[in-house]
């Protein structure tokens, strides 16, 4: 995701634009590019925002996000809503933060595919949408590169998970610290990424082994050596962290290559590949890591 396209709507929530904003622009390696069918583009808090009629062009590496809107006043054109899901056709990424998700809709990508919205919203977006499976009470979801997410400020939790599956857990969590968010709100239990989801407790000996491994997942890393770095014996570093997370350093290590792994495969790598990428030394692992439930 070379390049971050937001496409703003009249009344469109400062929020929910300025949140990915923000981690995508703290993120190395990102554009950020704001398009519109008309411009200035009022927002609901009443600041009027500047954005390009026209879009830049996109490769598949890029990302299309869709900030949400006051309910009843968001709307796009046909034209928009064709480029939304020509990018997803090419390979490209879509995405949408609370009402955005209505756009994607209307744009055919949330047929059988999961997705989620604003609470007040998924009712709405599931009578709009049938052949969708409108998940509720989560943070976000990701399906086929359509990913949704609640409303507000679960753009930035959205964003993070991004920047997570496309740099490591080690960059988004650097992001966070340097926009001195929350980085630890749990989402969806089988979408979320790792690194929010097992990262809500209070333990710092956890919260450091959880960096160490995060920053070098792929490598070998013994015991022994993140209970020296933690100052702790094995012993008691298995303890306080499965007490923590709920699982042992090893089995944190493997979901971790398991999520990233599964990133891989899913952007055209075999399985193969992807397990070599990730740490295996062959794709039995992988499969069998894959296969649990």
């Amino acid at each position: 995701m070379s390049r971050v396209v937001f496409v703003l709507t009249p009344q469109v929530h400062l929020l929910d634009l300025a949140g990915p904003a923000q981690v995508f622009g703290t993120a190395d390696g990102y554009e950020l590019a704001y398009v519109a069918e008309a411009t200035p583009v009022p927002t609901w808090q009443g600041v009027a925002l500047h954005a390009d009629r026209d879009w830049p062009e996109l490769t598949p590496d890029d990302l299309v996000l869709v900030p949400g809107w006051r309910s009843g006043y968001g709307a796009f054109a046909s034209a928009t809503l064709q480029r939304l899901a020509a990018h997803h056709a090419a390979g490209g990424t879509v995405a949408s933060v609370c009402a955005g998700a209505d756009a994607l809709g209307r744009a055919g990508l949330l047929d059988g595919r999961r997705c989620t919205t604003h609470h007040d919203l998924q009712d709405r977006l599931a009578r709009s949408y049938p052949a969708a499976t409108v998940v509720r009470d989560v943070l976000y979801v990701s399906d086929d590169r359509v990913v949704t997410s609640a409303g507000i400020a679960s753009g930035i939790d959205l964003a993070l998970h991004l920047v997570a599956l496309r740099h490591g857990p080690a960059a988004a969590a650097r992001v966070a610290r340097e926009m001195v968010v929350y980085a630890r709100r749990n989402g969806d239990e089988q979408q979320a990424s790792a690194m929010l989801r097992h990262r809500a407790h209070l333990s710092d000996v956890v919260h450091r082994v959880q960096d160490r491994i995060d920053a070098d997942f792929a490598a070998p890393l013994p015991l022994t050596d993140l209970a020296t770095a933690a100052g702790v014996s094995e012993r008691t570093l298995t303890r306080l962290f499965t007490a923590a997370t709920g699982r042992t350093p090893l089995r944190y290590q493997q979901v971790l290559r398991v999520e990233r792994a599964e990133y891989l495969i899913g952007h055209g790598s075999t399985v193969e590949a992807a397990a070599h990428a990730v740490g295996f030394t062959d794709a039995r692992m992988l499969r069998r890591l894959r296969a649990r439930p």
